[in-house]
């Protein structure tokens, strides 16, 4: 279903997607590919909406610093001075992170309008972002499909080419909140999005090693292990706060996705499994997400290579020439106990 959801200052229209199978309901925004809502079960069988989000236009555009649910990129995380080498030459970016560049610069894949095609049992969005836009070297022509599957999974499937050699590294940035975040995606389009802490949920999480960093979350040196550290989530634990870390996946890059994570929250019942191709999760736990959400509101599980790998070559290599296709997927399935 497709339906008008608001427009922009410049008159373009914003539209939304409903996606619904076995049990699931995706809503997706032609505006930034948000997820606006994902509305599941809960144990007793109680649907509810567990992505942070709000219920209009204008209140992704007042709140544009959380990036809930939508498509970031060209480069999903930091990248440190807002600068990096490729073959010889210096590319200058647009710092929006203090020095840093931060999911793409001021005006990422985020605030951009997509390109919406459905396709079966999902949509295909498109984007094209021109050579030079907030920096990034090449014009790249990029694909995501969302899809929900026979169990009601939502698959998120990245694709990329380009005409110049160039970085890319997108995900989404949907916050979880498996109690329900509080958020109706049918209300009053004014209405307080509101949502309750995440901060009981129980994380597992196949990593066995963690990416250090400094006061502006660039990464320090070599990755360390988690052993005897709060950043150990191979058993599966409450998650609290004060988190916004690479953990290295011990998989490493693979071509299908393979389950790398599970979020449980045992008031509800409701457990994401996350399954993926890429090397690194970054956990978020939200603690300076700003208004109008309180801290700790959702838990931000972005599948993605690591930070600052454009101006570090001994992590898994973010290049991409032309003749190469980029590619990348994660799976979110639904679950209760």
């Amino acid at each position: 279903m497709n339906e008008l959801f608001g427009t922009l200052s410049d008159g373009t229209p914003v539209h939304r997607w409903t996606l619904e199978r076995a049990g699931v309901r995706v809503r997706v925004l032609s505006y930034g590919g948000i997820v606006q809502a994902v509305e599941v079960p809960d144990r007793e069988g109680r649907s509810g909406n567990v992505v942070l989000g709000f219920p209009g236009l204008d209140g992704y555009l007042a709140h544009p610093g959380p990036y809930a649910g939508a498509l970031v990129g060209r480069y999903a995380n930091r990248i440190a001075g807002a600068r990096f080498p490729l073959d010889g030459r210096v590319h200058t970016l647009a710092p929006n992170n203090g020095p840093n560049s931060l999911h793409g610069g001021e005006r990422g894949f985020d605030k951009r309008v997509w390109d919406v095609t459905p396709v079966p049992h999902g949509l295909r969005l498109v984007l094209v972002s021109a050579d030079g836009e907030e920096g990034f070297p090449g014009r790249l022509e990029m694909s995501v499909t969302y899809t929900l599957d026979e169990r009601g999974a939502l698959g998120i499937g990245y694709e990329a080419v380009t005409d110049a050699p160039t970085v890319v590294n997108p995900t989404n940035h949907s916050y979880w909140n498996l109690a329900g975040s509080g958020s109706d995606p049918n209300s009053d389009p004014g209405s307080d999005p509101g949502s309750g802490s995440a901060a009981g949920h129980e994380l597992r999480l196949a990593a066995s090693r963690f990416t250090p960093v400094d006061a502006d979350l660039i990464p320090l040196g070599d990755h360390q292990d988690v052993t005897g550290t709060r950043f150990d989530f191979r058993e599966a634990r409450k998650t609290g706060t004060g988190y916004d870390h690479n953990l290295v996946l011990d998989k490493g890059v693979t071509p299908t996705p393979v389950e790398v994570a599970e979020l449980y929250d045992p008031a509800s019942g409701r457990v994401l499994t996350v399954a993926t191709t890429e090397p690194g999760m970054q956990v978020y736990t939200a603690d300076h997400i700003g208004e109008p959400f309180v801290p700790g509101a959702g838990i931000a599980l972005e599948t993605q290579h690591f930070p600052d790998s454009p101006n570090r070559p001994d992590f898994p290599s973010t290049v991409l020439r032309p003749g190469g296709t980029f590619r990348s997927e994660t799976v979110y399935g639904f679950a209760v106990r």
